[in-house]
């Protein structure tokens, strides 16, 4: 029996209750949780923004220690650290074929399984394939990579969607180059990865935008060289801070309709503007053929960070090895399962970086 924040049904408040845990069977792995960040995606989840099947245990960036393995498990062992992976790739499909495995067909069909009870009987889904909001966690083994040495287990949860969502939107999907300037939108988890990552790719102007003048001094922590409180007039400040012709790159990192538009019209002509913000179907984002033609900008989005999680990790691991990045900085607040519900509702407030279940 382990405790875990259970989401019952969409829109319903997470019940922290028991869970009877089963031992890992062939292929599988279990993990005893070190520490779990509060994504903007599990918000999404649980408020149906984004489907998962329910009741489901949440949770999806994490990291811990193996505790036993099941049948034909042999790339970890009990006792190993790992970092939860809940996006693994088949490596079969179409996508993975073509070496695009962070849009892998069948990354996702894992979370369609039960894969416990609780301790009233309720049977209950892997939320993002690894349910990361729990004591312990049976996963897939794909579903975990060894952690890097030098890498603390505690921050390593960052790694399992924030940093490689924000590194991989600067290094795979924008293709930040030395000297360019950049324009990140939202100062959360992601956002603070992805000012990061642009300062270690070398842009030469990072603008930071949020709605919250709070978040300026943790923006600038991260490598802001400047920063715009959100504004009918954030597109102009922009161009004005980037010389005058508007940002090389625009990474959004909210999921809004009015985000996108503003970070479209906050890259100059020519630029490259990345999605990374997960938005509902409500969010609706209109340009005319025009604009598209005389821009000549690119907009795209972006899963994961474009990441190959396995060759990133160790890539990643050395900038924090030698200082380029550092994962606890993300983190503004330190909290026990319990305080999961605070942590959404500051995330809705638009307070903080990154919150971390610490186990």
């Amino acid at each position: 029996m382990v405790r875990a924040a259970v989401l019952p049904a969409v829109g319903s408040p997470l019940e922290i209750t028991g869970i009877v845990l089963p031992e890992p069977g062939p292929g599988q792995v279990r993990v005893r949780l070190a520490a779990a960040g509060v994504c903007h995606s599990d918000l999404s989840l649980s408020n149906g923004t984004m489907r998962v099947p329910v009741p489901a245990v949440l949770g999806h960036e994490g990291a811990g220690t193996v505790v036993s393995v099941g049948e034909g498990v042999d790339h970890v062992a009990p006792g190993d650290g790992v970092v939860l992976n809940w996006a693994p790739s088949c490596g079969s499909c179409h996508h993975c074929a073509i070496g695009e495995v962070w849009l892998c067909a069948h990354a996702l069909t894992g979370t369609a399984n039960v894969y416990t009870v609780t301790e009233d009987g309720r049977e209950l889904h892997p939320g993002l394939n690894v349910a990361a909001f729990a004591e312990e966690t049976v996963v897939a083994a794909g579903c975990v990579l060894p952690v890097p040495d030098g890498v603390p287990l505690t921050d390593a949860a960052l790694l399992g969607c924030a940093v490689l969502t924000g590194y991989g939107a600067v290094h795979h999907s924008a293709r930040v180059r030395a000297g360019e300037s950049v324009a990140v939108f939202g100062v959360g988890g992601v956002g603070l990865a992805t000012i990061q990552a642009a300062r270690v790719a070398g842009a030469s102007t990072i603008v930071a935008v949020d709605v919250s003048p709070e978040k300026e001094a943790l923006a600038r922590a991260a490598g802001a060289t400047e920063y715009v409180v959100a504004s009918d007039t954030t597109a102009k400040e922009i161009r004005k801070l980037s010389g005058g012709q508007g940002a090389d790159v625009a990474v959004e990192c909210v999921g809004r309709a009015t985000t996108i538009r503003t970070a479209w019209d906050s890259t100059r002509r020519g630029g490259r503007t990345t999605v990374v913000g997960i938005g509902g179907k409500d969010q609706q984002v209109s340009f005319n053929a025009l604009e598209i033609f005389h821009w000549g900008r690119t907009l795209s989005g972006c899963v994961y960070g474009n990441s190959r999680p396995a060759e990133d990790l160790p890539v990643l691991a050395e900038h924090i090895r030698a200082g380029r990045m550092d994962l606890s900085a993300l983190v503004t607040e330190r909290i026990t399962l319990d305080g999961i519900p605070g942590a959404f509702d500051n995330m809705l407030a638009g307070k903080g970086g990154r919150a971390l279940v610490v186990f």
